[in-house]
This record gives structure tokens, C-alpha cells and sequence, in this order.
């Protein structure tokens, strides 16, 4: 590898981890929007377990974050984004990645969403769904994710001739990300809707603290969230994704994630394992 090609990955780390720390403002509460007349759909049997993954695009003007350079805190931009497009971000990293084979990239797939992407697990019968939620649309990405947490929200798409339902079916939801909590308060808590088990990962700065509530209050696992400021790189859901395919438990998974953030960031298993944490 060059050496020019190092310090860009160097500097997009960097500014994934710059991005969390810029002074919050959390005593504004989050408007609640009018409610639209949605379809009722029914619960149906997915083909085989499935992960939606919620990803709010890195956003320098809507977002409380440290800016990072235009083009990868674009919130409108999927290519270069540093949350999806960019090396470590979640859709150019499972689309290199060796485990998973894409089956589909929908653009506008639904309002607030900008691209879609659709993997199917090369040796295991697991299918994941990422969403880009545009970066001015922070409320919405958080209240979708709660909403699939709580099994409220359900949402039929088809991909390479696999029909999937995801959102509240999926077995495994996860929210990478700035904190959209630390900027504003939740309008109201999610209720759960049913018993179905769900596991959680929310990777995005100290999201244990501000999450706590409401993930209790939706019913689902903590399989995987954060004590401290850190940074949401594509690679920590990756590695725990790889261990929950392989139904491994979650002091397992945690493990995994943090073994793979210490590699990239340079530090300790023992930090790594501070700050990445599971169950509650």
C-alpha cells in the first residue's frame, strides 16, 4: 500500500473520531411530526434471519458535530460520505468484504432514505439491509430505528428475487452514526408491539448513556453499543455482525468488535473492550 494511500485511511479515522466530540446541545425536544396514514402490513416469514442497518449520512450543517471536509460531511452525498461512502464506511466496506455478496443498490428507495443496499451472507442464510438516511433527516433515522427496535414499523422490499420484510422483522437492528440524542430529546418513547427477540447495535458516540431508555423501553438486546466518544467505522459492525451470524453470545460478539477497533485505532483489547460493550 502507498504511503499517501495510509495517510488518507489515517485521516478519514481520524476524522470519523472528530466528528463526536463537538459540544452538544440536548435540552431542545424533537417536534412531534403530524402523522401520515400509512398502510397496515402484516408480519410475514422472512427466508432467512435479516439485519437492517439504519446509517445517518455524516452531516456538517444539520448534525452537532466537529465539521470534517465537505465532501465527506455531505449529508446528501452517498458516494463520498464518510459514513457510507468512504473507506470505512458501511456500504463501500460490506461491499469489498469476502463474507457478504450484494444482491441489489436502490437508489430512493423511500422518503429520507437515499440508497439501499441489499447483501445476502456468502456461507450463511442471513440477508442484510443498509439504509443511507440523508444527514438533515436525524430525527426520522433515530425514530425509524426505535420503531424497528420496538417491532412497531414493518416494511416489504424485494431484492434480487428474495422478498424481505424489514424494519420491526428484522432479527438484528443497528444505528450507525452521530448520536442524534445528544442534539435533541425523543417527542415520546417507543412502546413494544410484540415478543418477537431482537437484538440491538448502536454504534455511534457513548450511545449506552443516551439510548438506555428508550432500546429498555422498545424491548430489544443490547447486543453492541458504546460507554465513550468513538469512532462508528464499518469494520466494528463487521466483525459483530460475523459473530452473531455465527450465533456466538454477546460477551463473544463484544470480543470480536473490539478486536477489530483496536487493530484500527491503535489501542489496547482492554480499551477497545471499555468502550464497546453489550447487554446492559
Amino acid at each position: 500500500m502507498s504511503i499517501g494511500k495510509i495517510f488518507n485511511l489515517l485521516l478519514v479515522s481520524t476524522l470519523w473520531f472528530a466528528g463526536c466530540t463537538k459540544a452538544q446541545v440536548v435540552d431542545m425536544p424533537a417536534p412531534k411530526e403530524p402523522v401520515k396514514a400509512v398502510e397496515k402490513l402484516t408480519k410475514i416469514q422472512n427466508p432467512g434471519r435479516v439485519i437492517h442497518v439504519l446509517v445517518a449520512l455524516c452531516d456538517n450543517v444539520n448534525q452537532g458535530i466537529v465539521p470534517v471536509p465537505k465532501f465527506l460531511g455531505d449529508g446528501e452525498d452517498t458516494v463520498k460520505n464518510l459514513y457510507w461512502g468512504a473507506a470505512y464506511g458501511v456500504r463501500t466496506y460490506f461491499t469489498k468484504s469476502a463474507n457478504w455478496q450484494k444482491l441489489a443498490v436502490i437508489e430512493n428507495p423511500k422518503e429520507n432514505v437515499l440508497q439501499r443496499i441489499v447483501f445476502k451472507h456468502k456461507t450463511q442464510n442471513v440477508y442484510l439491509v443498509a439504509d443511507a438516511y440523508r444527514g438533515i433527516k436525524m430525527k426520522e433515522t433515530v425514530a425509524d430505528f426505535l420503531s424497528a427496535a420496538s417491532g412497531e414499523k414493518l416494511e416489504n422490499i424485494e431484492a434480487g428475487g428474495h422478498k424481505l420484510q424489514i424494519l420491526g422483522s428484522a432479527d438484528l437492528v443497528a444505528f450507525v452514526g452521530h448520536n442524534g440524542l445528544m442534539d435533541f430529546k425523543l417527542a415520546e418513547m417507543p412502546a413494544k408491539h410484540d415478543d418477537a427477540k431482537r437484538d440491538a447495535v448502536i454504534l455511534a458516540c457513548a450511545s449506552r448513556s443516551y439510548f438506555t431508555a428508550p432500546l429498555k423501553a422498545a424491548g430489544a438486546n443490547p447486543l453492541l453499543w458504546t460507554s465513550n466518544l468513538m469512532a462508528p467505522e464499518a469494520y466494528i459492525l463487521h466483525d459483530a455482525i460475523e459473530g452473531w451470524v455465527r450465533n456466538e453470545s454477546g460477551r463473544q460478539i463484544q470480543v470480536r468488535a473490539a478486536a477489530a477497533y483496536a487493530k484500527y485505532q491503535k489501542i489496547s483489547q482492554g480499551a477497545a473492550e471499555r468502550l464497546l460493550v453489550t447487554g446492559w
